[in-house]
């Protein structure tokens, strides 16, 4: 077994990331890399991933229920109308990360992900950039960042008006949705989203 695996008190071999406190060992067991289909879920993590770049997942993650209170549940079509007064709420609110670009870009991404139903909607279209296989790491170094598919899946969405979705968030955004299986080999839950053997 890796260095980066820690095996915890209950017999049960996690990240190192995972493992350091309950917040990260709760989400990476119970909702890190298991698939999502909807479109609020899909558009929630992908804020998430949006508003996490250049930041910690953790920092993200303690504020989600903030997030969630302050972007309508993440539901497209409310998010979608926010008007400048919202948008001066949300910079005024202390439980979200105050970034204007991204705070603009989620907004924007709200439009985009109602334009997008006109294609069959934002989950059939993330998913149609699924590879035809998956990494299976052994190591926090052998994980990639991005990949063909998350390029290809950045630049369609930015031709739709999407904003803040580079490969590299776009790669994240796989990985939490079970895309890619990247739970190290060893891990529990390798191989949970049942999408991958």
């Amino acid at each position: 077994m890796t260095e980066d695996l820690i095996v915890g008190e209950d017999g049960l071999a996690r990240p190192r990331w995972a493992a350091s406190n309950d917040m990260l060992r709760t989400y990476y067991d119970q909702e890190w890399g298991m698939p999502i289909t909807s479109e609020a879920g899909l558009f929630e993590r992908l804020s998430l991933e949006c508003f996490q770049s250049g930041l910690s997942w953790a920092i993200i993650l303690s504020k989600r229920e903030s997030f969630r209170q302050a972007f309508a549940g993440f539901a497209p079509e409310h998010v979608a109308l926010f008007t400048e007064d919202d948008f001066e709420r949300l910079m005024n609110d202390a439980g979200i990360v105050r970034n204007r670009l991204k705070i603009r870009a989620t907004i924007a991404n709200a439009e985009a992900t109602l334009m997008l139903r006109e294609e069959g909607g934002l989950p059939d279209f993330v998913w149609s950039f699924k590879p035809g296989q998956t990494p299976a790491p052994h190591s926090f170094s052998e994980v990639p960042t991005q990949s063909p598919e998350s390029k290809a899946l950045a630049k369609e969405l930015k031709k739709r008006g999407f904003k803040f979705v580079g490969p590299t968030t776009m790669y994240a955004l796989m990985e939490a949705i079970g895309m890619v299986d990247t739970h190290l080999v060893g891990s529990h839950r390798r191989g949970s989203s049942g999408i991958w053997a």
